[in-house]
């Protein structure tokens, strides 16, 4: 079975085109094989090297050093709680309690339905709205355990 599809191939090659070094082509073609798969495995990260022509490696460090990308399945909802310093004098980790007692996981797991995964994160880029989790693509700001709770409630 083909790694990718010949849509996600031409998809691949535009995005190459753009730039004249494989290397800066890297995060953005991570970025399409995860959007299909919600993930990115060893395999993936195999392909995605031999069709930019870079070492294996590059893409593993890339892939581990960015908390964008995950490296083994997510649940539907993937709660990304920034804990850097702003976060965390804001109550990221009250957030990430709540999280805990709630859906009953801790950071890295996913609950058995395959609903959520928990993740803490680096910085989310949102200091001055902390604590902030990002869920799927969305930002949520200023968290309180109140508006987690109904966010939770609101994805349940």
């Amino acid at each position: 079975m083909p790694m990718f599809t010949e849509q996600e191939l031409a998809a691949i090659e535009a995005i190459m085109s753009k730039y004249p070094d494989p290397k800066a082509a890297l995060l953005p073609v991570l970025w399409l094989a995860q959007a299909k798969r919600g993930w990115i495995s060893e395999e993936v990260m195999r392909e995605v090297a031999k069709i930019l022509g870079l070492p294996p490696s590059d893409v593993l460090g890339v892939t581990t050093f960015y908390t964008m990308y995950n490296k083994k399945p997510v649940g539907k909802y993937h709660l990304q709680v920034c804990t850097n310093i702003s976060c965390q004098l804001m109550g990221a980790e009250t957030v990430v309690g709540r999280i805990r007692e709630k859906l009953k996981i801790g950071p890295g797991e996913t609950t058995p339905d395959g609903k959520f995964t928990l993740s803490e994160v680096e910085c989310l880029g949102s200091c001055g709205t902390a604590p902030v989790m990002q869920v799927n693509d969305d930002y949520h700001e200023a968290l309180t355990p109140a508006k987690l709770d109904s966010l939770l409630e609101s994805l349940a």
